[in-house]
């Protein structure tokens, strides 16, 4: 019997540092053998995911003896909270783990939307030289949306206030006299305020009943012409044919989607063949640095709660 069941890839590092003190089962396929999954968790203490494998339902129920549920994140829309609660099971995600990582992606995917310079390898490899018509934009000078101002947002508009960028974000949640409003140097917009007046928007809320297609048809309608959309916070919380919509008819620039409502996303999806459109697989959060760290919080999350219970 194993006291911990690993589903998804964790560094191997933190893996190890869990095998001193635990019996461990990791193996980063069993997120797509949910049977076998199932079986292994049935006697197990703890159970440690990324954001594919659905810890609800049967799932959940097959873990009778669960004190822990560690998540490689942040993200908590893959677990049944509220029933794992119900059942005493501590449910961890990695909080600020992996904040640089996905604020990176936002800044940088931002930069080569606006900049459009990067979509010609083969037109200049041919000799072509469409110099002309890669003439982007700075990012210098633009406004910058956040549909809300967590942690990740936060460090986003650094990075981008560093680049010269202005910055505006919607966030019912965040008091006017917060001081991180003064302290990076943000405005505090409504949302449909903030659609209308951004260069670019980038989303960082949950996916909740209340952020579900958050920006559809009306949303993207009212966008600038010129402006850009990117999403690495969850799928769903953009309606994707909406987006599909106005990318093909030029009612916005351009857009980068690393999150989807469904993963991974299904071929002849609405988004093929957009133009001017960025898919990332939900990797924004995820780089060589970030791993360890959210792997190492997540661990000693896990170990924490499991040695709490044993004493």
């Amino acid at each position: 019997m194993t006291d911990i069941v690993i589903s998804e890839f964790m560094d191997e590092a933190a893996v190890e540092d869990l095998r001193r003190d635990f019996s461990v089962t990791y193996d980063k396929g069993l997120v797509d053998r949910p049977d076998e999954l199932a079986r292994l968790i049935a006697g197990a203490r703890a159970l440690i995911v990324r954001n594919r494998t659905q810890v609800r339902g049967a799932l959940l129920a097959a873990g009778a003896k669960l004190e822990a549920i560690g998540r490689l994140g942040v993200g908590l829309d893959n677990i049944d909270v509220e029933a794992a609660k119900a059942r005493g099971i501590a449910v961890l995600p990695a909080t600020g783990a992996n904040d640089v990582s996905v604020a990176e992606w936002a800044v940088t995917t931002i930069m080569v939307l606006l900049r459009g310079a990067y979509y010609a390898t083969a037109d200049v490899a041919a000799g072509t030289w469409p110099r002309e018509r890669l003439m982007g934009r700075e990012i210098s000078g633009k406004v910058l949306g956040l549909v809300g101002f967590g942690a990740i947002a936060r460090e986003t508009a650094v990075r981008a206030k560093a680049l010269g960028m202005d910055i505006i974000a919607a966030d019912p949640f965040v008091a006017a006299d917060d001081p991180a409003w003064g302290r990076i140097g943000a405005r505090s917009v409504s949302l449909d305020a903030l659609v209308a007046e951004a260069d670019a928007v980038s989303l960082h809320v949950p996916l909740t009943p209340e952020t579900r297609n958050l920006i559809d048809a009306r949303r993207l309608a009212t966008m600038k012409p010129g402006a850009v959309l990117v999403n690495a916070a969850r799928g769903g919380v953009v309606d994707e044919a909406a987006l599909a919509a106005a990318l093909r008819a030029g009612t916005i620039a351009g857009a980068a989607l690393d999150v989807f409502d469904v993963e991974p996303l299904k071929a002849g999806s609405p988004l093929t063949g957009c133009p001017n459109l960025i898919l990332t697989p939900h990797i924004a959060g995820v780089t060589v640095e970030s791993n360890v760290r959210v792997s190492s919080v997540t661990a000693a999350n896990v170990r924490r709660v499991l040695e709490e219970r044993r004493s």
